[in-house]
């Protein structure tokens, strides 16, 4: 094989990633539509991973470009923001008429938002925080919410609810809330076999009770994050402040 093929073959492969989540969040839509909920947030799920590996790979094989950041925010458009909000609305907000309409428009126009500014920001902002929290994470939440309603079908409070969360995870998105990446942290770099084994141990639990731990795992994410920045305020308030006449590159520091 000569140079030229292989150069084209490791530039195909993160890309083909970015467009089989593409195709996850289209059957996710399609799911959505004929009611079949599972199978709608499961290809979310697996959108989620390979959203998870394109960007590694590119790393890894050396074919990062503008093209294929720009490519994978908009796939993450349809398959984090679309496709989640067509199944929470065609699950909980049908009845709601125009109102649920405008809210899981309100999810979607998030998401783009969200995207967005991270394009706009990602040389300021630190690696070791999210400004906001991530649009893979809102979908996981939406998704979590949806499965936790197929497994507890019978209480209605998931309905009554469902308004509510739905616009705090849109606004979570656009929020200036820091959540933890975890990309250079150090316990992490100290830990690698107690993280692995954790890691393994929650992919069995979501393997075992996928319609309750989807839900848990989020939420004690996201929660767990809220509560650290309330219980350290002074060392988040200036996190996401920089001086826009600097170099993009320095984050500005009071």
């Amino acid at each position: 094989m000569t140079d030229k093929k292989v150069d084209k073959l490791v530039f195909f492969l993160p890309n083909t990633c970015t467009a089989l989540n593409i195709a996850c969040g289209f059957l996710s839509v399609i799911y959505s539509f004929q009611g079949k909920f599972y199978e709608a947030c499961i290809f979310i799920a697996i959108g989620a991973f390979l959203d998870s590996i394109d960007g590694r790979l590119a790393r890894l094989v050396g074919a990062e470009s503008q093209f294929g950041e720009q490519f994978d925010s908009l796939s993450d458009l349809i398959s984090f923001g679309m496709a989640p909000s067509m199944i929470f609305y065609f699950r909980f907000l049908t009845d709601f008429n125009r109102l649920g309409m405008v809210v899981a428009f309100m999810f979607l126009l998030c998401g783009a938002l969200r995207l967005a500014r991270f394009n706009a920001n990602i040389d300021k902002v630190s690696s070791d925080y999210f400004q906001g929290l991530p649009i893979p994470g809102a979908a996981t939440a939406l998704i979590g919410y949806v499965l936790l309603s197929l497994e507890f079908g019978h209480l209605t409070i998931l309905e009554v609810i469902a308004v509510p969360y739905i616009l705090l995870y849109s606004l979570l998105m656009i929020s200036n809330i820091p959540f933890p990446s975890f990309k250079k942290s150090d316990w992490v770099r100290r830990n690698k076999r107690k993280v692995l084994f954790i890691l393994i141990l929650l992919f069995a639990a979501v393997f075992v009770w996928t319609e309750g731990m989807v839900f848990t795992i989020i939420s004690v994410y996201v929660f767990g994050s809220l509560i650290y920045m309330f219980t350290h305020k002074n060392k988040m308030k200036d996190i996401f402040s920089w001086d826009e006449n600097a170099n993009a590159n320095q984050p500005h520091k009071d």
